[in-house]
């Protein structure tokens, strides 16, 4: 992102507030993105130099938002991990990783380990995993919103919050989504990215078929 200063982990830390031993375990997981990454095409090779912000703070904001008392998160296509195992590794209860590519999955399972996560990797399809109501659904980058809300349909129940990070095109995903879906919208700038956004949905329901 052009006129925006790099985010390193000090700056991480005190914009996070997150502790020493919090720090130690996602720099541990820092270093082996970037390790792997040498392999293996994790994230976009342009943001490992602001991996602090584009990364981590991009999937820290999201802490705040959930609910209290929350026990159970599944995130959809995980990838190297954002959003899930840096809210996992922040505290998070009940974590579950969902990534059909098996090179991601075994790189997830070792950065859980090395950061002493207690995430648990699904390596499958999202639709393979049992249905299962969840307190949150979290997602980046998976699919456009009406495709990501039909692949986790079995994870949502009345009570589930949806909290997905989302780009300039939002707004465009939310009106195709309120085709198919009825939900409570509510939107948040993102702290990592100008251009984006975090949608917030609650009381997400497929809509009743038309009657004649």
């Amino acid at each position: 992102m052009s006129g925006v200063a790099l985010l390193g982990p000090e700056d991480f830390a005190a914009e996070t507030r997150v502790s020493r031993e919090t720090m130690d375990r996602l720099d541990s997981y820092a270093r082996l993105l970037v390790a792997w990454s040498t392999r293996i095409n994790l994230v976009g090779r342009t943001t490992l130099d602001d991996l602090w912000r584009r990364h981590f703070l991009d999937s820290a904001q999201l802490l705040p938002m959930i609910p209290e008392g929350a026990r159970s998160l599944v995130d959809l296509g995980s990838g190297a991990g954002f959003p899930g195992l840096v809210l996992s590794i922040l505290g998070v209860p009940g974590v579950e990783l969902i990534e059909a590519d098996s090179r991601k999955a075994a790189f997830l399972r070792e950065a859980a380990r090395v950061a002493g996560a207690s995430a648990i990797v699904r390596g499958c399809r999202i639709e393979a995993v049992a249905a299962q109501e969840v307190d949150v659904l979290t997602a980046r980058g998976c699919a456009p919103l009406d495709r990501l809300l039909a692949l986790g349909k079995g994870f949502i129940g009345p009570g589930t919050t949806c909290l997905f990070l989302k780009g300039a095109r939002a707004e465009e995903e939310l009106t195709t989504a309120g085709k198919a879906w009825t939900m409570a919208v509510s939107r948040y700038p993102s702290r990592a990215d100008p251009g984006g956004c975090i949608l917030l949905l609650q009381q997400v329901a497929p809509r009743e078929p038309c009657r004649k």
